[in-house]
């Protein structure tokens, strides 16, 4: 088992630094109305499916961009893009801080946070480029806890818009997002690991049955992640009437789990397999779902929640360890659509749950929703690793060792890429 100093040696760390850096900014903007959630709903006197609808926003918002940053990527340089992208955002911030004045402008601000949610595919692939294929789980892994931003969010915007008014905080995101931008120039290289392909090959995983297999469980472990994580502030705030500040600090515990629990997911997804890794954590997710139903103590629902982000953190660390094993020639577009519907999957989610309050007067028939979809897609997964194992992909979903099922692969892996839906 190579150790972490070893795994360092095999790519370019300071990229990979500058890449998680970059997210871990990204997704702390695009969570920021999540995060500022009560604040923005007290002043508005929102509803319960209002305020869903305004939580979610930023999540649809990111989710149709990823797709085209992901394209531009592959055409200008994944550093460039993400220098593109963050020189964006910091010209949005300053919108939200000197015009957004009524509930129709912070709509508006909610698409222009999805500029920042638009980082998935690109901060993936630029910060895992430099690494072989035995170790991308790993460093896919780190870049993808820039997820972590989460708990920046809902660490510090809650405080400094009870401090300073809600509207401040874009203009101090603004700020901040210096920070990531010169690190990406100073110290991130291209990696070396771009093919030069035609637009119809960059976007075949659109008309390909794994992509869209990826995306299901996607929508699941990535899509509960964003969901939640802009949903919980107002969930605690709503359930047990806790204040602003407290529920952002209970969301944190929950986001820093599944952030951190991102990178050990990826760390035995390369050794175990990410397969045998996404099959349990769906399971893991299934049971926390359905226990949350129940509607427990405020503790022991904060403890559902860290291990139900556990599981889905560890789950979107596995199921990236497999996307460039499927597409080694563009990673960044692959990941970018799967990141783009798992964050559609996010968008549904606040909406579900703010309907089934306003409706029911419960959170509950949301929760059983998304169990009821975490057990379908893993039944499916099982069925679908069938046909995965020896022709892309080695058992339980580890590296395709060289020569291994050569025959099984020459005639299977044929028929992978023309296959259409």
């Amino acid at each position: 088992m190579a150790s972490f100093k070893t795994v360092m040696k095999s790519g370019h760390p300071p990229t990979l630094f500058a890449a998680f850096l970059y997210f871990d900014f990204c997704f702390a903007i695009w969570v920021l109305n999540g995060a500022m959630g009560p604040f923005i709903t007290e002043t508005y006197k929102l509803t319960p499916a209002q305020t869903g609808f305004m939580i979610s926003l930023p999540i649809l918002a990111g989710a149709i961009m990823r797709f085209p940053l992901g394209i531009l990527a592959q055409y200008i340089g994944r550093k460039n893009a993400a220098i593109t992208e963050m020189t964006v955002i910091m010209a949005a911030m300053a919108f939200g801080f000197f015009y957004v004045n009524t509930y129709d402008e912070v709509l508006a601000m909610g698409v222009l946070l999805g500029i920042a949610g638009a980082s998935f595919g690109v901060a993936l692939s630029l910060g895992s480029g430099w690494f072989p294929k035995e170790h991308k789980g790993l460093a896919m892994g780190i870049a993808g806890a820039g997820n972590s931003g989460t708990v920046l969010a809902v660490l510090f915007a809650p405080p400094l818009a009870q401090a300073y008014g809600w509207q401040a905080v874009y203009g101090f995101a603004g700020c901040v997002m210096a920070i990531p931008l010169l690190v990406m120039i100073l110290f991130a290289k291209e990696p070396p690991d771009a093919e030069h392909q035609s637009f119809k090959e960059h976007i075949a995983c659109l008309f390909q049955k794994d992509g869209w297999s990826f995306n299901l469980i996607y929508i699941i472990t990535f899509g509960g992640f964003i969901g939640l994580s802009n949903f919980l502030p107002t969930f605690f705030y709503e359930q047990f009437g806790v204040t602003k500040v407290e529920a952002g600090r209970l969301t944190m515990l929950a986001a820093l789990m599944g952030s951190g629990i991102r990178v050990v997911g990826g760390y035995f997804a390369d050794r175990m397999g990410g397969i045998l890794v996404l099959s349990v954590v769906l399971l893991a997710a299934v049971a926390s779902f359905l226990l949350l139903t129940a509607t427990p103590s405020l503790v022991l629902t904060t403890a559902l929640f860290m291990l139900c982000f556990a599981a889905l953190g560890a789950g979107n660390g596995a199921l990236f360890q497999l996307v460039p094993l499927r597409w080694p020639a563009n990673t960044a577009v692959a990941g970018s659509m799967i990141g783009e519907v798992g964050a559609l999957g996010g968008a549904i989610l606040p909406n579900v749950m703010g309907l089934s309050k306003q409706y029911t007067g419960s959170f509950a028939y949301g929760f059983v929703g998304y169990a009821a979809f975490a057990a379908v897609v893993l039944g499916c997964l099982l069925l679908w690793q069938r046909k995965w194992v020896g022709t892309w992909v080695g058992p339980r979903g580890k590296v395709l060792e060289p020569g291994a099922a050569e025959p099984a692969r020459s005639e299977k892996a044929k028929a992978l890429d023309p296959v259409a839906i």
